[in-house]
């Protein structure tokens, strides 16, 4: 792996809001791989184990688990397997939730839409 490359999963249960991530993230950062997208909390925790990326964008409400649920599993499972968990981005709507993101590892919060 080239190591100016960051790889990363996207979670976020509306398909035209992750393509729409996808090209805002590939102009603003062309060294990051996007390795796996999830329409959920639960596809997206399945995703890191599989993937182990250094990053995760993370929506706030999904079906199946939330972001803030989903950034919990993701340390959880890191802890369980004694790896660094990634940096956990959200990207959210919802400001309300910014106090809690951090709280569960997250190192920024974005307001959608995102530019």
């Amino acid at each position: 792996m080239n190591t100016d490359t960051v790889r990363a999963i996207l979670a976020d249960d509306e398909r035209l809001m992750r393509e729409q991530l996808v090209l805002a993230l590939q102009q603003a950062w062309p060294q990051l791989r996007i390795d796996a997208q999830a329409r959920n909390g639960q596809e997206a925790l399945q995703a890191v184990q599989q993937w182990r990326p250094d990053v995760v964008f993370l929506d706030i409400r999904m079906p199946a688990l939330n972001g803030i649920d989903t950034a919990r599993a993701i340390v959880d499972w890191a802890d369980s397997e004694d790896t660094l968990a990634p940096e956990i981005v959200f990207i959210t709507a919802y400001d309300q939730y910014a106090i809690e993101a951090f709280e569960h590892g997250a190192v920024d919060y974005l307001l959608k839409p995102a530019e």
